[in-house]
């Protein structure tokens, strides 16, 4: 099983102090709501605030990856003077100036899923965690050898981390071939699609792919197919539905990072509250990942569950 840091163990276990209970408004403002991922960050946002004040009003709000959306959601919420704001960053340093005027104007801003600057707390997967234990599987399942893509995306920490985690990992392997093929395939299954396609045009004899999320996974594997190249292997983050299905039938993705959303968002609910409550102990929560594979999907409850219910072999 991954390693849980002590801080995240104690503070997922630790109470809301009383005075947290006197959220009133929660604004929530994340990449796409029609992702599941995001859908299911905001249901375990939603769940936490009502056991708080079951009066409490959580306005969500997708902002479609654009910047100047975020932005404008930002205004609202502020000129709705919410008590807190969960933030899904889609440009972590672009949102800062409406960062701190919410702040100033006694608005408690917590991140989620990415870093954010100038906020009062973070809560997020250990995404370096994510891109090791992934490529780690995917070295062992070839042997120690053969070339390695690492698919690009957005612009964002998650991402990054995802990324340095990975070539972490492959340090151990030398005879691992591993390649960053700096593209931004932007999350989506079109996108990692066009990326692979791109990538094998620059290595014909790659091996595997590691994709940052599982819907570029999703557009890797179309590529590979479509190429003839049947035998490549496909590692990812999310432990999404989408995942659960492809690891159900034989094809070429083996792995995936699991991450928990619900946790997120209400962990999320709850540091904001601890926050206004005055308890500032703790500013950030690292939410643990495990490896799903075809050998232990079963064991796998997903992203409702309140914990990665799948570890490393």
């Amino acid at each position: 099983m991954p390693r849980i840091p002590l801080f995240s163990l104690a503070l997922l276990a630790s109470s809301v102090p009383a005075a947290a209970a006197n959220l009133s408004r929660i604004g929530i403002s994340v990449g796409a709501l029609d992702n599941p991922f995001y859908q299911a960050l905001a249901r375990g946002a939603v769940q936490a605030a009502h056991r708080l004040n079951p009066e409490v009003r959580v306005t969500s709000q997708s902002a479609n990856f654009t910047l100047e959306q975020q932005q404008e959601q930002l205004r609202r919420l502020i000129a709705q003077k919410v008590d807190l704001i969960l933030l899904g960053a889609v440009d972590g340093r672009a949102v800062a100036p409406l960062v701190s005027q919410a702040r100033a104007a006694g608005i408690t801003v917590v991140a989620v899923d990415v870093d954010a600057a100038d906020v009062d707390g973070t809560v997020k997967s250990d995404n370096r965690q994510a891109g090791e234990i992934v490529c780690r599987y995917l070295a062992q399942r070839l042997n120690g050898r053969g070339t390695l893509v690492v698919q690009g995306g957005p612009p964002i920490t998650s991402v990054s981390d995802r990324a340095a985690g990975c070539h972490a990992a492959l340090a151990a392997f030398p005879r691992i071939h591993a390649v960053d093929d700096g593209i931004n395939a932007q999350g989506s299954s079109l996108g990692g699609q066009r990326a692979m396609q791109q990538a094998l045009l620059r290595w014909p004899d790659l091996a595997a792919v590691f994709a940052i999320n599982d819907r570029q996974a999703l557009g890797a594997e179309k590529a590979l197919r479509a190429a003839g190249r049947k035998q490549a292997l496909i590692g990812s983050v999310d432990g999404s539905p989408d995942i659960e299905r492809a690891l159900k039938l034989s094809g070429q993705i083996v792995a995936s990072a699991s991450q928990s959303p619900y946790l997120i968002g209400r962990e999320a609910v709850k540091l904001g509250a601890r926050l206004r409550g005055g308890d500032a102990t703790t500013r950030q929560v690292t939410v643990p990942v495990g490896l799903v594979t075809r050998d232990n999907l079963s064991r796998y409850q997903g992203w409702q569950a309140a914990m990665p219910s799948a570890a490393q072999p």
